[in-house]
């Protein structure tokens, strides 16, 4: 069965784990390699199951461990020719670095994955779709300024789906950070708001999606029970009920209770 193990999200680190106990890739490496191997441990997955790295793009909150633990596990690292460049000094040139572009299939860990561009400030990032072995659909996209045409028909249709719901607008409007920051993150190259999240949700769910989890969090400009309740406010008034036409969770900043979804 098909399995997605959250181990970080949020500005502090992001990584996931995506595929059966004995074969998967991981979903970027935000922390260090003893931090990603104590939670894979929590979560009971051996790393010699991973098979390979996906990055989406080369902001430190993704791939901060990524040299290290590539190296001790031997992974080849798959990222767009941007982001392999940009990360390229960081993991040096003896790293095992495979490149990816949007719009085309690689066969992975017995999956089929398929990276698609998002916009955000940084060289060539995207996010992934992924057929698993057992034919399930999964969808990443986070760090995603905003959901164009081409990223909404990748979420489509899917059987889990991780959605960026980083920010509620007006925290972030009136909070400490300085303007030139909160531009950043409210423009078409940012993050992605809890009301954006939401307003895409009833549409994924009227093409079959069942599965939210709600991922990269601010600390600052968020938190999980409103991300939870303007997203839940939200496919409500488009007439579907939690838990009977979806789930939706939110992904935890770090995975300490060993936290799986199987779909």
């Amino acid at each position: 069965m098909a399995r997605l193990s959250p181990l970080f999200s949020g500005s502090s680190g992001n990584s996931y784990y995506i595929g059966s106990r004995s074969a998967g890739l991981l979903i970027d490496a935000g922390r260090s390699a003893r931090q990603i191997d104590g939670m894979l441990k929590v979560l009971g997955i051996n790393p010699l199951a991973i098979q390979g790295i996906l990055v989406t793009h080369e902001h430190s909150d993704h791939v901060s461990g990524l040299r290290v633990f590539a190296k001790k596990h031997s992974l080849p690292i798959f990222a767009t020719g941007g982001t392999l460049s940009a990360i390229r000094g960081m993991v040096g040139d003896t790293a095992r670095l495979c490149p990816v572009e949007p719009g085309e299939t690689l066969e992975l860990a017995g999956m089929e994955v398929s990276p698609f561009s998002v916009s955000h400030d940084c060289t060539d990032p995207v996010g992934y779709r992924i057929a698993t072995a057992d034919g399930r659909g999964f969808c990443l996209a986070t760090d995603l300024g905003f959901v164009s045409d081409s990223v909404r028909e990748r979420l489509l249709g899917c059987d889990l789906v991780v959605l960026e719901s980083n920010h509620d607008e007006e925290m972030l409007k009136k909070g400490p950070y300085p303007y030139v920051l909160k531009r950043r993150i409210l423009s078409d190259r940012g993050h992605l708001s809890n009301a954006s999240c939401t307003r895409l949700l009833p549409q994924l769910a009227k093409s079959g999606v069942r599965r939210f989890l709600l991922a990269h969090l601010s600390r600052e400009n968020n938190s999980p029970a409103l991300a939870e309740s303007t997203a839940v406010e939200g496919l409500t008034q488009a007439g579907y009920t939690r838990d009977l036409d979806y789930m939706l969770e939110i992904a935890p900043v770090e995975n300490t209770e060993g936290r799986t979804i199987i779909f």
